[in-house]
């Protein structure tokens, strides 16, 4: 069945306000079709949120046809954030990486983010995975129509905010906003944000949000679960606490699977409103006990070459932290490393935030106190800064599964990661 256009969308089709719209929109049809959507519906949040935001020189056609889009004027209908830089000179490299950064990998990132100016970033420095955060002021409502592709802001938007999008692919989010339309299928549809999974949450303690996520997203895949039992631990109302776990959480979700949109029974929007109703029919069942966590964190392959060698460097932040995760953080530090009779910080170590929430962290007294701790703040993108095939092949520890999925970085629980920079060993 062919998709339905308004009188509006055929006219952009067919033509109405030049070739590149007409060529924009001819491509989101198409990708509606070849998911089975039955319409186009309008984007209705304030900013949208763009994924590429590198400048990675064999990316020529990105920059091709962006400089289309900005010369015929097709620019987007939002202004709009963009995932995190790959480049901060704060963070410690070599004369090789620095090298390999600048002549091989992001030689066009400057350029770059002036294209993204003049299709409508929302400010200079507005480059962070975590968009929705408070400071950064892209926090969609309940309900919005999204064009995002960012795979941690999508399953947060629409789990922890209610929104609407699917999880898209780079350069489809910008075309979404220059039409003002995107297909109607999948999770934007009541049916397809029902939960075909029913996830039971039987631990003795809270936990690890990065380990839960990575379990439920490599057991349902690019499916919807409804989790049973978290709200235990995590409590009943969306607080800051709640929040920041349901980030890092949703984020092993969609990489270590491909989870878009989850349920946590008494806590998340949906949930709360329609309860069990969410569940489909016919749903499947996983039940998570401490057993069943530990038996996944023993799965992750160690891909260092030397698998006890002493970490070079730790990156936390991956999606970016939030403010209260750099403040806890900091005390967490500074306690552990006067109780091991250390001043500083054993391995070196990267906290990366949105640029707006470093800036409300630096107004913190908590700023000067975390780096007398050693530890560097940064807005980079640790995952951008490991695809460097030199940094790739250095020993780093993270307790991100984001970072663990997607590069040779090693997992560890925040607890272990703790240790590990304050008193050492691994």
């Amino acid at each position: 069945m062919s998709m339905y256009l308004t009188p509006e969308q055929q006219a952009i089709l067919d033509g109405s306000k030049g070739e590149t719209l007409a060529k924009v929109m001819k491509t989101l049809v198409m990708f509606g079709e070849a998911f089975g959507a039955d319409k186009m519906v309008p984007v209705t949040s304030k900013y949208n949120h763009l994924v590429t935001s590198f400048g990675l020189g064999v990316l020529q056609p990105v920059y091709d046809l962006m400089n289309q889009l900005i010369d015929s004027g097709a620019v987007s209908g939002q202004k709009f954030t963009a995932d995190p830089r790959p480049l901060d000179k704060n963070v410690p490299t070599n004369l090789i990486q620095d090298l390999v950064f600048k002549f091989f990998m992001y030689n066009k990132q400057d350029f770059y983010e002036g294209q993204l100016q003049k299709l409508g970033l929302l400010e200079k420095d507005a480059f962070t995975c975590t968009c929705y955060m408070d400071a950064v002021g892209n926090k969609p409502e309940k309900g919005d129509v999204l064009s995002w592709s960012e795979s941690s802001a999508v399953v947060y938007a629409n789990s922890v905010l209610g929104a609407r999008c699917n999880r898209n692919s780079g350069i489809l989010d910008i075309m979404g906003s220059i039409v003002g339309f995107v297909p109607h299928f999948g999770l934007l549809t009541d049916a397809g944000r029902k939960a075909t999974w029913v996830v039971r949450i039987e631990t003795t303690k809270r936990p690890e949000a990065q380990l839960l996520g990575s379990a439920i997203g490599m057991k349902v895949m690019e499916e919807v679960p409804y989790v049973v039992g978290l709200d235990k631990w995590l409590g009943e109302e969306l607080n800051d606490a709640a929040c920041t776990y349901l980030k890092d959480f949703g984020a092993a979700t969609a990489s270590n699977g491909a989870v878009g949109l989850y349920h946590i029974a008494n806590l998340t929007p949906e949930a709360k409103e329609l309860g069990e109703s969410l569940i489909a029919e016919g749903a499947k069942e996983y039940v998570i006990d401490d057993a069943e966590l530990q038996r996944v964190y023993d799965s992750y392959p160690v891909i260092w070459k030397d698998r006890n060698a002493k970490p070079k460097l730790c990156f936390m932040g991956c999606p970016h932290m939030s403010l209260q995760q750099l403040k806890d953080w900091t005390t967490k530090i500074e306690r552990q490393l006067a109780a091991n009779g250390n001043k500083k910080v054993l391995i070196p170590t990267v906290f990366t935030a949105a640029p707006a929430v470093l800036k409300e962290f630096e107004k913190t007294e908590y700023a000067a106190r975390l780096k007398a701790t050693g530890v560097i703040t940064s807005y980079i993108c640790p995952l951008m800064f490991m695809n460097n095939p030199v940094c790739g092949k250095m020993p780093v520890i993270t307790s991100s599964n984001k970072l663990r999925t997607y590069t040779t970085a090693r997992y560890y629980t925040d607890n272990e990661i703790l240790d590990q920079l304050t008193k050492g060993g691994n």
